[in-house]
Order: structure tokens, then C-alpha cells, then sequence
């Protein structure tokens, strides 16, 4: 479909531009996205099974859309300090909050200001989000897993002014960094402070901010009510943590975010009835998107989690009904439901029961739900969504969750791009295990520099695709071409439109005969030993002795099934590394030469990792055994 182009207001001030003007602007905004709607409404791809989107041109106007149709309805639950159980927040309250808060922070002089928010999920966090975003000024999601160094480096470069603490943690760490006078930081809010510790060093209270905020509104303020949106403009820089440990600022407008929402509510169902429950580091922006921003916009709920201690019980207290994680956090549920079934000896029979259940479910009789309801019990007995990103999901987890009644299914994309590109659809004769997912609608895909396989570089070109790096032409340059967002990532696309991942470009392994071996395929297929939690393939830059040659493995063994394996023995070095040495030889044995592993190195401690999870490939101690 080809969106008519329309007369941009581009080069006007947004702060100097006639009310008649913006009107116009913000009506062919508007106008321009009724187009997608419309032709989302008459598709006939067989894939779009979901119309239920609406034109919105920017978070401010979905907020305000989606309180004017919901009103009264939960959209956040949070488990209140002292509390043991959730507390609900309406989508109206949510609107005056975030317009209270906002009126405060254009108060304070942050009108157009980058404005950083750190610390755990939680509403504060959403609400500091959405006041920044919905009209004060650029918002910049800090990761609050950074060290006090890292994050003065993103003031910096961020140009951050002000920063919204959900935590004294953080208060205390952006005060010292506000107080070395390294960076333009000028504002420190802290969300535990019921007091403004000292507003002429910018030491403020969140909560008493907004109360200020609050009343300046009912007083008739609407410096924040009335603030001018262009969706085409940067509203938030999301810094990449990426597993090279170089970060760089993505630069996303409304539109971007916008657009994607709208695109990927056509694949999967979101009820209003639907519960979101929050346990990825809400910075990153699968999850700020994808959990709170598509639940803002289709009407649905979203409960933070305590974190990954509390996840079983936090899910069991709000009983969710959409869960969006990484494969690892899956993976860890598969596998800790497998031990237990063994241990209750009832592992064989609920296998059996899911292949009869293949035959029965077709005429509507479900043999296996006396067992199904009490593992369904542990997600709160009401979950129905998974959906998993970042990384290749396991099929055989896949089809464990599915068997259960949840549909579990993949989805692509990079910060880049909002971050949605491809999802498989939530059908099950739409779903394929082996897909990252199908490429939404109205996005471009195609494949450069492909090898003798057909696997090549992965590029995209739609409204998702970020404005740029900040402050980094160079980079932009490097990645944005004609348009085309060059992921790195390595794959191919096929006649349906379904994305097939292989690897990432920077991590490919050229073997001696020059074929390409990709980490991530040799990873998938080791891991499913269930003597081995995780794995990092390499290959050693070293070539001056022949040792040094070949690929490498850095693993970390499951440490209770060992023990049930070995005994007594499980203590033993070396017979922990003959036990992993026979499992790497099952896969060996199957591999063409050049994709066999050759050197096994068993990982004490924990790999260092992303606040994504991912493991960091580049980095020595990811390769030791320490």
C-alpha cells in the first residue's frame, strides 16, 4: 500500500507556528495514519486477523484517546511499599497524573529538555515516561544496571538535564554526578523524597512536584495540556546496551512508536480484559513498547513485577493473562516444570497425554487439562499469550507451552526499529517455530550480500525505522542507507513474508574451507542438553599455535541434573568435563566438519551479561573458566 504524501510543516517552529497552521499539521498527521487503519480494515491477507487499531498520531493523543475510551478501567497494577497486594490505577487517574507531572516539569523550565527516568519497573516509572514524552520534552529510559560512571558518560552524550529517580539508589548516584559539575545536569527528582530536599541546587520531590503540578492545573495552567507534539520529531533516545559494550543514542519519533503498535495489534488479540505482566527492564524498548505502550493503546492492563525472585507469586497474586520475555526466562520455566513432573514420575504421562491430545482436541475433548490446570496454576491460571524476543526460542519449549494452551509464539526486531518488524501471528496454523516472525504490515524487508545459501545481511525500510544515532552521523550513515535499516543481523526472508534468523554479521565464524558458521545455530542446538544451562561458541583470534585453532565452547553445566547424573561424582572435575565432552561429541557427531566444536572450556560463575540477558560476546572473561 503506498500512503499518499502529504505537505509537511516541517521547517516551522513548533512553538511559532499559527494555530491554524499546527491544526493542519497535526490534521494531515492524523490523516496519514487513518490510511494505514483503512487499509489494515480491507486487507485481504489471511494473516490480518485483527482490526481493532486506531489512527493515533503521538503518545500524548493515545493517552488522552485511550483514558476518553476506557475511562475508568485498570490500566496499571503495582504492589504499594508495605503491601502485599496489587494496587489499581485507572486510566483516568493516569491521565491527570502524568498532566499533573507534567505541568511541574515545564514549571521547573524543562520545556524541550532531555529528561533521563532510572530505576525498577514500576508506575512511577511509566508515569515520569509518559509526562516527558506526552509534551514536556525528550525522554531518555536510563538502564538502571549501569554503574555510577557509565551513567555520567550518558548525561554527557545525552545532554541530559534532568532525571526522574524511582529509587534513593539512583537519587544518590545522579546527585553525586550532578555535584562533580562534569555534565549539564541541573535537576535530580526523586520519587521516595516527600520533600524537595533543596529546590535551589534542583533537588525535588517527585511526588510533591506533581501535587504542585496538580494544582497549577486546577488552576488553570495548560502549558503541559496544550503542548505542541510534531510525530515526525525525536521524542525519546534509547541508549543500546548491545553485547559490544558500545552504546549508542536510537533516536525514535511518535511516529515510529505509533506506527509500530498499530501494525502488530493485527497479528495477536489483545483483549481489554487482557492483564500485561511486566518483568523485563522496562527501559528497553521491547518491553516499554511492546508491554506498556500496546496495552495503553488497546485498552488492556499492565502489572509490574518485584522481579524475577517474585515472579511466580507476583503472577499468581494479579493473575495475568500475557506474558513478554526473553527465550532464557522460558527456557527457565520449561525446565524447572520438567524436574518437577520427573520428580512427581509424571513426566511420561504427560507426554502421552499431549500426543492423544493431538488426535481429541480436534473434536473438542481435552484429555489432558487435570494435569494442564495445575501447572497453568503457577502463571496465575489465566495466562494465555507468550511471546518471546531477543534471541531463538527452543522449538521444543515452543511446543511445551503450546501443548499447555498458551500460545507461545516469536517475534523480531531491534531498538532501531520500536522495536517490532516481524511476529508470528497468534494462530496456531500461522505460528512456525522455525521464524523469528512474519514482517508486519506495511514494512519492507530484503536480504544483501547473500552467500551460496541465500543467507544474507537483513535490511528493513517502514515508519518503525529509527530517525538515527544521536549526535552520531557517522554511525548513521554507516547503517542507514537509502532509507534501509542494515541490522546486522544475518538471515532470509521467504515467499510468505516469514524472517529467518541465522546469526548476527559481527559474530560469524569463517572456517577454514571459508564457509560461514554462525554462533547462534551451534549454541541452539548444544543447549538442549540438559546438562548444559548455556553456551557462548568462539572462535580464538590466536592462531600462532594450532591449540589455539578452532571453535571454542564457554558453557555453564546445570548443576542439579549433573548432580542427578554423576552422584557422588559431581564434585568431580573431570568427570563433570567427561560427562560435557560426551554431549558436545553427540553434537559433533552430527555436524559437518566445519561446524564442530573442538575446545570446551566449563564456566564457574556466571557469564557477563546485558540487562537484555544476552551474553556479551566480545568480552575476555566470557571466555574463561573463572
Amino acid at each position: 500500500m503506498q500512503i499518499k504524501k502529504r505537505k509537511k510543516l516541517c521547517d516551522f517552529d513548533l512553538e511559532k507556528m499559527t494555530a491554524e497552521d499546527y491544526k493542519i499539521m497535526k490534521d494531515e498527521e492524523m490523516a496519514e495514519m487513518q490510511e494505514y487503519v483503512n487499509a489494515i480494515d480491507v486487507s485481504t491477507d489471511i494473516t490480518v486477523m485483527y482490526k481493532k487499531g486506531r489512527a493515533c498520531t503521538d503518545l500524548k493523543q493515545m493517552l488522552e484517546t485511550s483514558a476518553k475510551l476506557f475511562g475508568d478501567k485498570v490500566l496499571y497494577h503495582q504492589i504499594m511499599p508495605g503491601d502485599d497486594n496489587y494496587t489499581e490505577i485507572s486510566y483516568n487517574q493516569v491521565l491527570r497524573d502524568v498532566q499533573g507531572l507534567g505541568t511541574a516539569l515545564i514549571g521547573l523550565g524543562l520545556k524541550g529538555a532531555h529528561i533521563g527516568v532510572v530505576g525498577q519497573n514500576c508506575y512511577e516509572w511509566a508515569e515520569s515516561y509518559q509526562a516527558v514524552i506526552g509534551g514536556t520534552g525528550i525522554v531518555l529510559p536510563l538502564d538502571k544496571e549501569l554503574s555510577q560512571e557509565e551513567h555520567e558518560v550518558l548525561c554527557q552524550e545525552g545532554d541530559i538535564k534532568a532525571v526522574i529517580c524511582c529509587s534513593d539508589k539512583y537519587y544518590d548516584m545522579f546527585k553525586d554526578i550532578k555535584d562533580k559539575k562534569k555534565t549539564g545536569l541541573k535537576y535530580i527528582i526523586g520519587v521516595n523524597k516527600e520533600k524537595h530536599e533543596n529546590p535551589k541546587k534542583g533537588l525535588y520531590s517527585w511526588n510533591l512536584l506533581r501535587e504542585e503540578g496538580l494544582k497549577k492545573l486546577d488552576e488553570g495552567d495548560r502549558s503541559f495540556v496544550d503542548a505542541r507534539i510534531r510525530n515526525t520529531d525525536m521524542a525519546a533516545i534509547i541508549f543500546t546496551s548491545g553485547t559490544t559494550g558500545v552504546a549508542k543514542g536510537v533516536m525514535l519519533s511518535h511516529k515510529n512508536l505509533c506506527f509500530d503498535v498499530l501494525t502488530a495489534q493485527t497479528y495477536l488479540e489483545v483483549l481489554p480484559s487482557d492483564i500485561f505482566f511486566s518483568v523485563l527492564p522496562i527501559h528497553h524498548t521491547y518491553e516499554c513498547t511492546c508491554t506498556m505502550i500496546e496495552g495503553m493503546y488497546m485498552g488492556a492492563s499492565m502489572a509490574f513485577g518485584r522481579g524475577l525472585k517474585y515472579i511466580t507469586k507476583d503472577m499468581q497474586l494479579v493473575k495475568p493473562t500475557f506474558l513478554l520475555a526473553v527465550p532464557l526466562i522460558y527456557e527457565k520455566f520449561y525446565n524447572s516444570i520438567q524436574k518437577t513432573l520427573k520428580k512427581q514420575g509424571k513426566l511420561n504421562l504427560v507426554n502421552t497425554l499431549f500426543s492423544i491430545n493431538k488426535v481429541t482436541s480436534k473434536v473438542g475433548i481435552n484429555v489432558s487439562k487435570p494435569v494442564v490446570g495445575k501447572i497453568m496454576g503457577q502463571f496465575g491460571g489465566r495466562i494465555r499469550m507468550f511471546i518471546a524476543g531477543g534471541a531463538k526460542v527452543d522449538p521444543e519449549v515452543l511446543s511445551f507451552f503450546r501443548n499447555l494452551g498458551i500460545k507461545t509464539l516469536q517475534g523480531y526486531g531491534l531498538t532501531e526499529t520500536s522495536p517490532m518488524v516481524a511476529l508470528n501471528p497468534d494462530q496456531w496454523k500461522f505460528m512456525r517455530n522455525d521464524s523469528a516472525g512474519k514482517l508486519l504490515q506495511f514494512t519492507e524487508c530484503k536480504i544483501i550480500d547473500k552467500d551460496e545459501d541465500g543467507n544474507g545481511e537483513i535490511c528493513f525500510r517502514g515508519g518503525q525505522v529509527m530517525l538515527g544515532y544521536y549526535k552520531n552521523p557517522e554511525a548513521t550513515e554507516k547503517c542507514m542507507i537509502d532509507g534501509w535499516f542494515h541490522t546486522g543481523d544475518l538471515g532470509h526472508i521467504d515467499d510468505d513474508n516469514y524472517v529467518y534468523i541465522t546469526g548476527r554479521k559481527k559474530n560469524v565464524i569463517i572456517a577454514s574451507n571459508g564457509k560461514n558458521v554462525f554462533p547462534e545455530e551451534l549454541e541452539e542446538k548444544v543447549n538442549r542438553s540438559r546438562f548444559i544451562e548455556e553456551s557462548m561458541v568462539w572462535a580464538s583470534d590466536e592462531t600462532v599455535n594450532s591449540t589455539d585453532k578452532g571453535i571454542h565452547i564457554t558453557l555453564r553445566v546445570d548443576k542439579e541434573n549433573v548432580a542427578e547424573e554423576l552422584g557422588d561424582k559431581a564434585e568431580d572435575e573431570q568427570a563433570v568435563y567427561d560427562l560435557i565432552s560426551n554431549e558436545i561429541d553427540k553434537y559433533n557427531k552430527n555436524a559437518p566438519v566445519w561446524k564442530r566444536i573442538s575446545h570446551i572450556i566449563i564456566k564457574k560463575g556466571e557469564f557477563n551479561k546485558t540487562t537484555g540477558m544476552k551474553i556479551k560476546r566480545f568480552v575476555d572473561e566470557n571466555k574463561t573458566a573463572e
